[in-house]
């Protein structure tokens, strides 16, 4: 039996660097993971949408397992990097660290399915994944301190002294904040990441702007 005029040749398979399909197995499965959730995902969706047959998922990757931990580091080596590429411009601490939350939200923003894998599912799972956060979140915290701390350190000649301590305390306390306004500014869609950032900045920076200058709160009596 032949083939009509009109039929057309199934389109060859494309060949690619394996370094290449690694990314786009990643890619489909950042996005299955994050609509059906770690132990819902199935391998096969995940090969159907990378376009590769699922023993080659598992050629790639080794397990379900393997995929995950590959997605998170994945997503968590490319926010530290839009963070530190962002803070690393230059300028004086407080616009460095501006620069930095604004592309940490902007990131989440942009690439929510990468965020609801990283921020809701990864820690409930195993504890290399919960390596692999708080590998991150070492990362991001190292940076944000160094930054508070040389803020702490241009605006050190007032009447409070704040030391080491005090900016691992606010590098803590940003972090820690910014992580859950993610999910404020899920319910705020009208709110941009800029926007977000300079209330934060407002509470955090300038709250500490003003113990430097001596502005301590203290308990009220009674």
């Amino acid at each position: 039996m032949t083939d009509k005029p009109d039929d057309k040749p199934d389109k060859p398979r494309r060949r690619l660097p394996r370094s290449v399909r690694e990314q786009e197995i990643l890619d489909a499965a950042v996005q299955v993971f994050s609509k059906r959730g770690y132990r819902a995902a199935v391998v096969d969706e995940i090969a159907e949408l990378a376009g590769i047959s699922k023993p080659m998922v598992y050629l790639y990757l080794g397990s379900k397992e393997g995929l995950f931990v590959a997605c998170v580091r994945r997503e968590s080596a490319r926010l530290v990097a839009a963070f530190r590429e962002a803070a690393d411009a230059g300028g004086p601490p407080e616009g460095r660290l501006w620069a930095g939350l604004a592309a940490f939200f902007g990131y989440v923003a942009e690439h929510r399915d990468s965020w609801v894998v990283m921020h809701r599912q990864a820690p409930e799972q195993g504890e290399e994944i919960a390596g692999e956060l708080a590998a991150a979140r070492r990362s991001v915290m190292a940076e944000v301190t160094g930054l508070v701390g040389a803020g702490i350190a241009e605006g050190g000649g007032g009447p409070v002294r704040l030391g080491t301590e005090d900016a691992e305390f606010v590098a803590h306390a940003l972090v820690g904040a910014a992580d859950s306004l993610t999910d404020w500014m899920e319910r705020h869609p009208g709110e941009s990441p800029e926007a977000v950032t300079v209330r934060l900045m407002n509470v955090m920076w300038v709250g500490m702007r003003n113990v430097l200058a001596g502005e301590v709160w203290s308990r009220p009596e009674g």
